[in-house]
């Protein structure tokens, strides 16, 4: 009993017993701090958080991914300019343009590889811009909150959209873009410093959506005929300055 007494009071014991705890603070407080469970809503739980009830934060989803845009709330909210996002997975419309009816949904079916590659690019934007609470349960990712083949799809798409658009700009950097402005009280014009402006179509593959379609790009006389340049409507064909 003695020598046991002896042991646990000599100064060996305690100076270890020191470095042990002092290994448990530090261990603690060095440790990452934990990961928080994302949750997984179903749509009908998502569209609860359309920014109507303001108890409620503002949702949105994108890809199946899930943001908290509360902190953009005059925008997200009741009578905001993209009040038409809260509360849902409206994929498609951030490059369609139709926020009504069907085009208010996550299928995007039918678009191109830089249209998806541009909802990728928004899906970064609020991955930034604002913090992310979860997944949507449906196209994107299963009832276990795995990403679908859907998603992979999609990912693989914007990819091979990515090298078109670079593959693109290396072709477009060789027949210079015309320059352009645009004010409220004269409208818009495009102009050439060298050569005059013709409307050109991009590639099917590349072209976004409507007027995207096409650019501008300036050409000098000796290459005007060329197959598949557009004067401006009401542009006289030499003009180097054409309203748009």
């Amino acid at each position: 009993m003695m020598s046991l007494r002896r042991i646990l009071l000599s100064p060996f014991v305690g100076v270890t017993l020191i470095v042990f705890l002092l290994a448990l603070y530090f261990r603690s407080s060095f440790r990452s701090p934990p990961q928080h469970n994302q949750r997984l809503f179903s749509a009908e739980e998502l569209a609860l958080y359309n920014g109507t009830d303001e108890t409620l934060p503002i949702l949105l989803g994108i890809l199946g991914s899930v943001y908290d845009v509360t902190k953009g709330k005059s925008h997200y909210g009741g009578g905001g300019s993209y009040n038409h996002f809260a509360g849902r997975d409206a994929s498609r419309a951030f490059v369609s343009g139709n926020f009504t009816g069907d085009g208010l949904t996550d299928s995007l079916q039918g678009l191109s590889s830089s249209e998806v590659k541009s909802i990728v690019d928004w899906g970064g934007f609020y991955s930034r811009t604002y913090t992310p609470v979860g997944k949507l349960v449906g196209r994107y990712y299963d009832s276990q909150g795995n990403p679908t083949k859907h998603l992979k799809g999609a990912e693989a798409k914007a990819s091979r959209g990515a090298q078109l658009m670079e593959k693109q700009k290396i072709e477009e950097d060789k027949q210079k873009n015309c320059n352009s402005r645009w004010s409220q009280d004269e409208g818009g014009e495009v102009w050439c410093d060298v050569g005059v402006p013709r409307l050109v179509q991009r590639p099917l593959e590349i072209a976004i959506t409507g007027s995207m379609s096409k650019r501008c790009a300036c050409f000098e006389e000796d290459q005007l005929d060329q197959s598949g340049l557009e004067i401006y409507k009401d542009c006289e064909p030499l003009a180097k300055t054409c309203k748009v």
